[in-house]
């Protein structure tokens, strides 16, 4: 079952959910509006290896907006910071986002319950198009959980993502023994 909106705001009022900053108009029948922060990141080398620390760098959205390209990887980030304590949150993006040929993730939109932190996004753009900081690119989408939970995100010891931040965070598929 995906969680309304009178049932999301029951859950901020108990520190199930907690979304920051948080603005009511944000708030969907059955959704929560994201926004895009200020800082973007493309990779360095031109090829990726998944064995090794592919490092990124990082640049903020001026406020005349940044024009994204096709045929290249953007990693941006949540303006909202959000944990879950009882659910499973979904990141998807808006309508309005797709039909400007923006993909704001390319694999990654589940959360884990216990997932504590902005969200990263896998950007990928079909034509050029021009984003801008604080744009709405996606809603969160909270799902119920059957059963309890062993061990939640925020307390794995081998949880790759969990260090708060407000830029985005590269593959950490290296720290993967394979």
């Amino acid at each position: 079952m995906i969680l309304s909106d009178k049932r999301i705001l029951e859950e901020i009022d108990n520190g199930s959910i907690v979304i920051e900053p948080f603005d009511r108009k944000c708030l969907g029948t059955n959704s929560y509006d994201v926004h895009l922060g200020k800082y973007l990141a493309t990779y360095k080398d031109g090829v990726l290896d998944a064995k090794k620390h592919n490092e990124i760098a990082h640049f903020e959205i001026p406020e005349e907006g940044f024009i994204l390209q096709p045929g290249k990887l953007y990693l941006g980030v949540t303006l909202e910071y959000t944990e879950t304590h009882g659910h499973v949150p979904f990141l998807e993006g808006k309508s309005s986002t797709g039909r400007l040929g923006i993909d704001i993730h390319a694999t990654a939109g589940k959360g884990d319950v216990g997932f504590c932190n902005t969200w990263t996004l896998e950007i990928s753009v079909a034509q050029p198009v021009r984003v801008y900081a604080g744009m709405p690119v996606g809603q969160l989408i909270y799902f119920v959980v059957d059963g309890d939970i062993e061990t939640f995100y925020n307390t794995k010891g081998n949880a790759k993502y969990n260090n708060k931040t407000i830029r985005p965070v590269e593959s950490m598929m290296w720290k993967n023994a394979f």
